[in-house]
This record gives C-alpha cells, structure tokens and sequence, in this order.
C-alpha cells in the first residue's frame, strides 16, 4: 500500500493514470483577460499570443504536469481555466 506523508492512503500510479488519461485544460476565451500566470505555471502546455493570452497545446495533459496543470486552474485570476476529462471533479478547489 502507498501512503502520503501524514499516513493517508495514496492512489495506486496505475489508478492515477486512468484518472486522469483524456484530461484536457481549456480556457474561456470570454473571461480570460491575458494575465499569462497559466503560461509561467505550465509553459509546457501553455504559450502566449501577441497580446498576452493563452494558446493550450491542443493535447492531454501528462501525468507528470497534472500538479501543474490544478494549479494554474487554481491561480487564474479571472477563472478562466478548466480541466475537462475523467478529473474534471477537482479542477477547482
């Protein structure tokens, strides 16, 4: 069994991966005011246009920038970010 830190039971890599297999990141282009925090979290799946504003690799997102990707839904001043896909339920806090 794989524990955290402080003892609770972690997902299984194997679970993880499924949870999060077709996981997107989309951004509402109506809200999003180029602010480009996203893009300095996840430069990865994030680049910016002329004007500031997200361009998303159209593209799961990995395993291994899930964490990032959480984060810079959780950081957008605007709420403009989402993850959409089997893990859509914590996209937000």
């Amino acid at each position: 069994m794989l524990c955290h830190q402080d003892g609770e039971r972690a997902a299984h890599p194997a679970a993880t991966a499924a949870m999060n297999a077709g996981t997107r990141l989309r951004v509402d282009p109506i809200a999003c005011q180029g602010r480009g925090l996203c893009a300095e979290i996840l430069p990865e799946l994030i680049t910016l246009d002329d004007w500031g504003f997200p361009i998303i690799r159209d593209a799961d997102v990995p395993d291994r920038l899930t964490g990032e990707a959480r984060e810079a839904v959780r950081v957008c001043p605007k709420l403009a970010l989402r993850l959409e896909g089997p893990s859509n339920a914590r996209s937000r806090p």
